[in-house]
């Protein structure tokens, strides 16, 4: 049931094994250590008056506490968000009735895990396409077509992994519109969301949210943008009656650890010093990231305003063959066949400017050779 997901055993251990990681997309300027603090939060101060993680995220979000479910992790959020919809098919069935097969639609080009999961706890999968020629944009008329009578849920990245595609709330209403007129939920996964290099509002971290849309669940953690994936912690938010049924199904699973919830809620308390760190990160290497691409005749694709991580494709090799040669040079870039797309590779500046411009370097050298 549970079969393995061939990106994330790829992964494993390999950005600790480069010696340039242009492959991680985590805003991430320090090496991690053994440490129970992160270096980032040593000398910060803890939050006094008693709020909780969970008051801290509907603040960050701008909905109420009971919309809100503190998880291990965005991974963690959107198992228990595929499992709850699933759950919730079940029990609209008559006493004795066997529940018919329930479908989930996900984006193509997509994120590996975001199909595996929902596969793993018993929906069948579909995909939806995010096309090259339409920029990646989510078309909510693809999603009506692609919905059966069973639909339980529709799931998006935004920014779109792996493109780096940034869709404004406008357009996740109607997706989320054309997800409820089939009968299901809208889930977005928006750990890329707060990256953009000017905060447009004083929520969700200064990115785009479709938080408080109806009928749609977003997930997140401070894992990518804040860079702080050692304390495995993640969100859900969406309908207090999902978020009810989402908190029941966790009983089934791992807890969130007590430490991790603390300096969390340390991190949220500083959150404007943490904020303004990664997004002063994020405008270096979204610099790097275009002026490398721009360079470059032997590069296509798109680099989109504000994001750190793009899908290229080169003049005369695939993804497999560019990956391939790069780590072989110690550079760590992801190949497109993990995300839907075997020509291409995703490149993740997500490191310090220094290191950055070493892996550039030597990177550009290898696509020269090819």
């Amino acid at each position: 049931m549970f079969s393995p997901m061939p990106y994330l055993e790829w992964i494993e251990g390999r950005p600790e094994e480069a010696s340039y990681d242009l492959g991680s997309s985590d805003l991430r300027r320090r090496t991690p250590t053994d440490d129970v603090v992160p270096e980032q939060l040593v000398d910060l101060p803890n939050p006094t008056d008693g709020t909780t993680l969970r008051a801290q995220i509907a603040a960050t979000y701008g909905v109420e506490e009971t919309e809100v479910l503190v998880t291990a992790g965005a991974t963690h959020a959107n198992f228990l968000t595929a499992a709850t919809v699933l759950g919730l098919g079940e029990t609209d069935e008559g006493e004795g009735e066997e529940p018919p097969e329930q479908q989930i639609l996900v984006e193509k080009p997509g994120y590996q895990p975001l199909v595996a999961t929902p596969e793993a706890v018993g929906a069948r999968v579909d995909r939806f396409l995010r096309l090259a020629e339409d920029d990646y944009a989510l078309d909510p008329s693809r999603v009506a077509n692609a919905a059966s009578d069973n639909l339980s849920l529709v799931t998006v990245t935004n920014r779109h992994n792996p493109t780096g595609r940034l869709t404004d709330r406008k357009s996740l209403a109607a997706v989320a519109r054309a997800a409820a007129d089939a009968g299901g939920y809208l889930l977005v996964d928006e750990v890329y969301a707060p990256y953009v290099e000017t905060a447009t509002n004083g929520q969700a971290f200064g990115g785009v949210t479709a938080a408080g849309l109806p009928n749609t669940i977003v997930t997140g953690s401070l894992t990518k943008f804040h860079g702080l994936g050692g304390l495995r912690i993640g969100w859900l938010i969406g309908p207090e009656s999902f978020v009810r049924r989402a908190k029941a199904t966790t009983m089934h699973v791992p807890a969130v650890a007590q430490p991790s919830r603390a300096l969390a809620r340390r991190a949220l308390h500083n959150d404007e010093t943490l904020v303004a760190d990664s997004r002063s990160l994020l405008r270096e290497n979204h610099e790097r990231l275009t002026t490398f691409v721009e360079e470059r005749t032997d590069l296509s694709g798109a680099v989109y305003e504000g994001s750190s991580f793009a899908l290229l494709s080169h003049d005369t090799a695939d993804g497999d063959t560019v990956a391939e040669r790069a780590w072989e040079e110690g550079v760590l870039v992801v190949p497109g066949r993990f995300f839907d797309q075997g020509e291409s590779f995703r490149l993740s500046l997500g490191r310090s400017p220094e290191e950055i411009d070493e892996g550039l370097s030597v990177l550009g050298d290898v696509l020269a050779s090819l």
